[in-house]
């Protein structure tokens, strides 16, 4: 079977499987989601998902961010891991959205990454929800099933992006990373596979190799 062959029945059983998934992350505006997905390194959306109301709710803006007590913002994250650091990214990063871009998140690659704490992960996910500009979205997930069905062979995230980019249509690279999520959380996880009940297993290296 054809590469392009493969990746296409790939897709379309990921597709059937999980239709039109989304991130998991709840957001009421884009700084909320680019907050929201610092805090997701290393740990769970639905962590975060538990700790951003009380958050959002006493600093809604970049500028109340900006302007945080780094101790009262600690507390508040401090559930998510890494809190120290998060929060001192977070109001850096909030710091130059004031300073740089009237407060307002930026639409640009260039742009999001030049932000403290913001790599190429979070300003994917931005850019595809906020902005509608396809990315691949390599997460702990993403990542893990992509070496396991065999799409990669690389572990650093930034590699593994460019070769989906190569394999997956541009138009589907934001809903292929949705999709790769959702079936690690949901079949392929990381210590135990559930390789009997994967669709997908007929075009996997990982699968079919049991």
């Amino acid at each position: 079977m054809k590469k392009s062959e493969r990746i296409k029945n790939i897709m379309n059983l990921l597709e059937a499987e999980y239709g039109r998934a989304v991130c998991t992350l709840d957001y009421a505006t884009p700084l909320h989601l680019l907050v929201s997905t610092q805090l997701a390194a290393q740990c769970t959306d639905e962590r975060v998902n538990m700790v951003t109301p009380a958050l959002f709710e006493k600093y809604p803006t970049a500028y109340d961010l900006m302007a945080a007590d780094i101790s009262e913002l600690e507390e508040l994250i401090r559930s998510t891991g890494f809190f120290r650091n998060k929060a001192r990214n977070i109001k850096a990063c909030c710091e130059m959205l004031v300073k740089d871009f009237n407060g307002e998140v930026p639409g640009t690659m260039e742009e999001l990454q030049s932000l403290p704490g913001v790599g190429r992960k979070t300003a994917n996910v931005v850019l595809g929800e906020i902005f509608h500009v396809p990315g691949i979205i390599v997460d702990t997930h993403a990542g893990r099933l992509s070496r396991r069905i065999g799409l990669t062979k690389n572990t650093d995230p930034v590699k593994v992006e460019k070769d989906l980019m190569k394999l997956i249509p541009m138009e589907k690279w934001t809903q292929f990373s949705h999709w790769l999520v959702s079936h690690g959380r949901a079949v392929c996880n990381a210590r135990k596979p559930d390789c009997e009940n994967c669709t997908i297993k007929p075009y996997c290296e990982f699968g079919k190799n049991l």
